[in-house]
Formats: structure tokens, C-alpha cells, sequence
């Protein structure tokens, strides 16, 4: 066993992790940072990146399918080979890290591969590949940036199958032809919606009443009608209870038992934390919460309080598992061990953004009105489809489908969903309203372009007063 010391130690390098690192190798301290899997995690070789690329491909077969009946007449024929060549050779350099390891020594970092584990709220032992142990001690704090796991239920005879994972789907250079997706949240709509727009008869099962269920219940059933047109065969408000594998592909008994059929079966069904993996429990944390517990400037919190030395940031905050939410924790961090007063206000974040990339996009910002009735707040709501609220949403057809939604308190916005063809950029302005707190009446003064679909915002916002 060998033993370093430095001043912080990152432990987890995805997006928040890496920035971290880097920033603060920049900075000039001694910063050790440890990983088993691929520097940059989730987002690039598996998550944001490459399935937005697919994306990016599928909706260019829709459109080219909309040209009849607008612009003339058009044959599709789908190829995934040049899709994942991009992601392969393009993207993720083949699941190859070098150029990320490379930029954070160029930074002055030191990297370490292999699995941590803390010992203590200081103290990291790292298990390389090799099976040899590294003690590395930070005399300033160590930071957990560890991120989530795809959750595998325990469905009777799914383990030891050879299912997918959204990193089995994104790896893959052939599609099947076709398809039982387990979960209707955003990984799972939205890679069933690539696969189908490629050909694959794809059916989606979700647990849930409806799919994106922690968002309004209009986006999901939004989805759901488009799905529908699309070939998508979605099941929802029915779990899976078993699942058998044979030579031609999978069998899923459903609850109402009820059976559905694919040759291939994604599992995407949510996130999971592993707090005793990571040895939280030697800095005096329970091991069985779902996620790590911290304050206003992200250092985790015990049974005592703050733990001195020890920081979290990322999915392991249970703040959203998503790349933006793990950045901006990111600065905070870096602000806090750098000059320790971060300026960065993080937790509770209550304007948090968040975008399901389907077509319709799904975006959101801040409270959905479930969420602020059962906080017990006065909500006034407001709503019209994007075709009615804005112009360009009319005159977008064929593809228009979507909505926008705002929920408001004392005249103040709180929360919104902007659904359509490009949801998650009109969310820009509504998460701008959300988090600087913009009276309602104030949005209502400002001229919005026309003719654009962020105007749908101005006729909706007009909704309230009625």
C-alpha cells in the first residue's frame, strides 16, 4: 500500500467532479482525482451527448417524413451506421478517456484509476485495477462527485439476462428490430422514440399512471398521443413481474398479466445512489439514505451537523441527476474551498431546469401545480396549446404538438412546462422569470417577437388575468 497527500481529493470525475479538478488545479492547489469508470462520466460517452446525437438523427427522419403534404414528396430510408460511427469516432474517441486525463494533468492534477472509498471524512483508499491500494489524505476536503448507476429492479428472472442498460444502447452498432423499454421517464422515452423513428417496434411500459410522471400530467399524455402515432405501443399504470429470456428474445409477464415481446429489453428505470460503496459510513453517515444530505455550501451534513472536510456535489446530492445541476454545484465547491465564501446560492435549488429531449420536447422549470398545491401555496395556473398560444406554432404544422403551462404565486411565477418543437429553448425564458422572480406583470410589459414560439408565452401569461 502506498499513501499520498494533497490538499483535495475528487472523488467521482463526471462533469461536476472533472470541473472541480480542474478548476481548482488551475487555481494552484494539489488536487488527486479518482475514478473507476471514464473521466467525464455519464454525459459524454453514454448520457448527453451521444443520445442527443440520436436525437438529432431521429428527428431528421421525422421531418423528412412530414415533407409530404408541405413541401412535396419524400423516401426515408433509416441507417444507424452513421450514427453510431459519429458517436463511436467522433464522440467518445471509442469509450477512450485519454484526452480528458490528459487535460486535467495538463491542469497540474494528479488522476488516479480505481475505485475509492472514503475512510474518514479526509481520507480516500483507492483499489486500482490491479488490486493495489493508494491512501491518498487531503489536508483540505475531499469531494464525493460519485453520480448515480442505472436502477435494475428486482424483476423474478431478470438478472443474469443479457437487457440492456441506456450504456448497452447507446454501444450498440445495430439496432434490434424490436424492443421492450421498462420505464417511461426521459431515458426511457427517449431512447424508445430514437429506436422506433429507426424502424424498431418498440413497446414501453411504465409503472406510473402516466410517462414523465414528476412532471404535469399533460406532458405525459401529450407524449403518450405522439407515441401512439408514431408506432409506440405504451402501457402504462402496469409493472413488470417477470421476465423470461429465450434464443429469440425476451418475455415480459406484465401485472395485469398481460405478456409483451422484444428482442431486446431496456431497463431504464430511474437512478440509483450507493452511499455504502463509497464508504460513507466512515464519516458517520447512514448508509441507507437514498442520497448524501448537505447544506448551503454543499458540505455534507451527519448527525451532527456538518461534517468538517467533506463536500458532495452531483447526483449523490439528490439535487437532480443532471450535468447542469452537477456544473453549478461545481462552482460553489470551487468558490467555497478557494476562498470560503462561495457566492453561489445552491441548495435548495428552486428554479431547477430540466428538458426531456422527445419531439415534442418536454420542458420544465421550478414547481409542476401538484407540487405547489401540496405545499400548500395559492396557485393560480394557466394554459393553451403551442398551436393556439403562439402563431409560429400554428404555422409550424405538421409537428407542432405542445403546450405551455405556467403556475404562479402572488404574481410570481414558480414553476412552468413549455412543450413543442423546441420546448427546451423557450424554457429559457421561463426559467429566467422562475429563479430572478419576475412579477407576472412585468413579463406582460415586455415585447416578445413575433412571430415566434417563446410569444406563446406572453398569450398564456395574459390567461392569469382572465
Amino acid at each position: 500500500m502506498r499513501t499520498l497527500t494533497t490538499a483535495v481529493v475528487v472523488l467521482g470525475l463526471g462533469p461536476g467532479g472533472a470541473q472541480v479538478a480542474e478548476d481548482l488545479a488551475t487555481a494552484g492547489l494539489d488536487v488527486v482525482g479518482v475514478d473507476a469508470g471514464l473521466v467525464g462520466g455519464e454525459c459524454p460517452y453514454w448520457g448527453c451527448v451521444p443520445s442527443k446525437r440520436m436525437i438529432r438523427a431521429a428527428s431528421a427522419l421525422a421531418e423528412a417524413r412530414r415533407v409530404d403534404g408541405l413541401a412535396g414528396t419524400a423516401t426515408v430510408v433509416p441507417d444507424w451506421a452513421p450514427v453510431h460511427a459519429w458517436i463511436a469516432d467522433v464522440a467518445t474517441d471509442h469509450w477512450d478517456d485519454r484526452v480528458a486525463i490528459e487535460r486535467l494533468e495538463g491542469k497540474g492534477g494528479v488522476f488516479l484509476r480505481g475505485r475509492g472509498r472514503l475512510d474518514g471524512p479526509r481520507t480516500v483508499v483507492v483499489t486500482t485495477p490491479e488490486g493495489d491500494e493508494v491512501t491518498v489524505t487531503a489536508s483540505l476536503a475531499v469531494v464525493v462527485a460519485t453520480g448515480s448507476a442505472p436502477a435494475v429492479p428486482p424483476i423474478e428472472g431478470l438478472a443474469g439476462t443479457p437487457y440492456w442498460t441506456n450504456h448497452e444502447m447507446i454501444e450498440s452498432p445495430v439496432l434490434p428490430r424490436s424492443i421492450v423499454v421498462l420505464g417511461g421517464g426521459a431515458i426511457g422515452c427517449e431512447l424508445a422514440q430514437v429506436m422506433a423513428r429507426f424502424g424498431v417496434d418498440v413497446t414501453l411500459v411504465e409503472y406510473a399512471p402516466r410517462l414523465l410522471a414528476l412532471e404535469e400530467p399533460a406532458a405525459g399524455s401529450l407524449l403518450a398521443e405522439v407515441f401512439s402515432r408514431e408506432g409506440i405501443t405504451v402501457r402504462t399504470g402496469v409493472g413488470a413481474q417477470r421476465v423470461e429470456h429465450a434464443a429469440d428474445g425476451f418475455t415480459v409477464t406484465l401485472s395485469d398479466g398481460s405478456s409483451v415481446l422484444g428482442e431486446r429489453l431496456l431497463v431504464a428505470t430511474g437512478r440509483r445512489v450507493d452511499l455504502s460503496a463509497i464508504g460513507a459510513g466512515s464519516a458517520g453517515i447512514d448508509t441507507s439514505a437514498r442520497t448524501l444530505t448537505v447544506d448551503d455550501e454543499l458540505r455534507v451534513v451527519g448527525p451532527d451537523g456538518a461534517v468538517e472536510g467533506l463536500y458532495a456535489i452531483g447526483d449523490v446530492t439528490g439535487s437532480g441527476a443532471f450535468t447542469h445541476v452537477a456544473v453549478h454545484q461545481a462552482r460553489v465547491v470551487v468558490e467555497a474551498l478557494r476562498s470560503g465564501t462561495p457566492t453561489h446560492a445552491t441548495n435548495p435549488i428552486t428554479a431547477l431546469p430540466r428538458v426531456t429531449f422527445t419531439d415534442p420536447e418536454i420542458g420544465a422549470v421550478g414547481l409542476t401545480e401538484k407540487q405547489a398545491r401540496d405545499q400548500g401555496l395559492d396557485v393560480r395556473v394557466a394554459a393553451a396549446s403551442l398551436e393556439g398560444a403562439a402563431t409560429r406554432g400554428w404555422i409550424h404544422g405538421p409537428g407542432n404538438d405542445g403546450f405551455i403551462t405556467v403556475v404562479a404565486v402572488d404574481g410570481v411565477l414558480v414553476g412552468a412546462t413549455s412543450a413543442g418543437p423546441t420546448g427546451g429553448e423557450v424554457l429559457g425564458a421561463l426559467s429566467v422569470a422562475v429563479q430572478a422572480r419576475i412579477p407576472v406583470a412585468e413579463l406582460r410589459r415586455q415585447i416578445w417577437a413575433y412571430p415566434t414560439m417563446h410569444r406563446g408565452i406572453e398569450y398564456v401569461l395574459s390567461l392569469l388575468e382572465d
